[in-house]
């Protein structure tokens, strides 16, 4: 399913189109980081630049070798579980006591094995939600599973989650909310505290790192910064090599007059130190919020985007984080005044298979339909979808659940059962900007897959594909679909199935050379 397993055979099947002209040109098989000086992921811009400088600006920027990797995930997984999978509650109040957390029977590997089988390539487990509650024993907090009763105050869940993951080949990610409400109410958290150099890992006493000369670094923090530091540290070195960090900017319940300012650049540089293969998201400088927890992105997503600087080294949509325009080039124009930089900062969409983030007993799974038209609107939208799928009270994923996922991954497999147009002949056009696909005879088609080979940049504004009937000679080409974003990945559903045997992808408009790394034609099984 994924571009990556498919792109070198289909390196000759690859459109170049210039903005200025039509041409065709092959695709290099080039590595983003590997010697040299690597293309730019972030380009500065200002309200001078004209629409012109803009577009050949959005036409130089890269994604960086570990964006590439995480968008070939496509389909990941969040975990929240918590204290508030046993008070019913979504956004807890930080004063729960330990011993509600109590799940009889935790299986991590459940998890895995589930995952496994619903095509999840990496999970993310809310290791600290904004109740603050941690979901193993901290250093730095009473609030943690080693407070209270379950396992005798000696169970550590995120050991258990990264062992499982890792024995199913399942990639780990981690959830450190910002906000905590636990450390506002025992004052660390929004206390008023500047801003100042702190040391990290800060050894407490009886602190079994300390005969080890642990690697430390100096940060500027403040009071409760340096709180989540320390946390990072332990997470990041103590439980092996994480994959996927991901932040929200929420604030936490907490009086107007409060507020903690984050201090995301000290964050950033922690775990670039640590994990530097690790994907930071969603406030982070890899991978942005697609803008709304339904899992849908927007019908045209731009993966090079209009940013601004929104203090502490955090970056943020220049836009509104719900516009239903962020990269085109009409986007670009309108952003320059607020904005700073045009980056690679592709989105994620996220969204819950039940109601609600954490479980309840009362809910139930999206339906196969549901979350089949979610994976159109996210994986289908140069996107990757993260579906959270909420542990019970037992600690297991709910048979429900369970059987959902596989029913969702057989479904989507039936939607995109085989390639017809793998080792088809394909016929090149230079001066038209066109790929031909013959398929050897008359097949039926109602799902196109493309891809932009994206180590290239994002450059595909338009383009049509369509078919030639059979015996038909001359110009008699018949438009069965228009696409004018494509990037990583983008998957057409044809309204109805279209029986042809020639097909062809033409791109007519593009900001600078174009390369296709997928033309796929498919007629689903559904």
């Amino acid at each position: 399913m994924t571009v990556s397993r498919r792109l070198f055979m289909v390196a000759a099947v690859t459109t170049a189109v210039a903005a200025s002209s039509t041409s065709l040109a092959a695709a290099a098989p080039t590595a983003v980081g590997t010697g040299g000086t690597q293309p730019p992921h972030r380009i500065p811009i200002g309200p001078g630049d004209s629409p012109e400088t803009l577009v050949t600006k959005a036409s130089q920027v890269r994604p960086t070798a570990r964006q590439i990797a995480w968008q070939k995930l496509e389909q990941t997984a969040f975990l929240h579980f918590g204290v508030n999978t046993f008070t019913g509650l979504e956004w807890g109040t930080g004063d729960e006591d330990p011993d509600v957390f109590q799940p009889s029977g935790l299986d991590t590997d459940q998890w895995a094995r589930a995952l496994r089988d619903g095509g999840f390539k990496l999970a993310i487990l809310t290791v600290k939600h904004h109740d603050g509650f941690v979901l193993y024993p901290s250093r730095y907090t009473k609030h943690s599973v080693a407070s209270g009763s379950w396992q005798a105050g000696e169970g550590d869940v995120l050991r258990s989650f990264a062992d499982s993951m890792r024995r199913h080949d399942i990639k780990v990610g981690v959830y450190i909310s910002p906000a905590d409400e636990n450390q506002y109410l025992d004052g660390v958290y929004a206390n008023g505290s500047k801003r100042a150099p702190r040391t990290v890992p800060t050894l407490v006493p009886g602190d079994d790192r300390a005969g080890g000369k642990p690697r430390s670094f100096t940060l500027d923090a403040t009071d409760y910064g340096a709180h989540m530091l320390n946390q990072l540290y332990e997470v990041l070195t103590e439980y092996g090599p994480v994959d996927e960090v991901w932040f929200d900017g929420a604030q936490g319940r907490i009086p107007p007059d409060k507020v903690e300012t984050y201090d995301w650049d000290s964050w950033y540089m922690l775990i670039r130190a640590l994990a530097p293969d690790a994907t930071m998201a969603v406030r982070g400088p890899d991978v942005r919020w697609v803008g709304n927890e339904g899992g849908l992105a927007r019908e045209n997503e731009w993966s090079v985007v209009p940013v601004k600087d929104s203090g502490n080294g955090s970056i943020d949509y220049a836009l509104k984080y719900d516009a239903p325009d962020q990269g085109s080039r009409e986007a670009l124009v309108e952003a320059r005044s607020a904005a700073q930089y045009l980056q690679w900062w592709p989105a994620e969409c996220d969204v819950s298979i039940r109601p609600g983030w954490f479980y309840h007993e009362d809910q139930q799974p999206k339906s196969v339909e549901e979350l089949t038209d979610i994976w159109f609107r996210s994986v289908g939208r140069n996107s990757v979808l993260l579906l959270n799928i909420p542990p019970d009270e037992r600690g297991l994923l709910p048979d429900a659940d369970v059987a959902r996922l596989r029913e969702f991954r057989e479904r989507i497999r039936k939607e995109l059962p085989r390639d017809l147009a793998r080792g088809a002949r394909t016929r090149h056009d230079r001066a038209a900007g066109t790929v031909t696909v013959d398929l050897g005879k008359p097949r039926e088609v109602d799902r196109i897959r493309l891809a932009e080979d994206i180590r290239r940049g994002q450059q595909l504004e338009h383009a049509v594909i369509e078919v030639r009937a059979e015996g038909q000679t001359g110009d008699g080409w018949r438009t069965v679909a228009e696409v004018d974003t494509v990037g990583a990945s983008r998957v057409l559903a044809l309204a109805a199935p279209v029986t042809a045997r020639v097909w062809r992808l033409r791109v007519t408009r593009s900001r600078r050379t174009v390369r296709i790394a997928e033309f796929g034609l498919y007629r689903s099984r559904v």
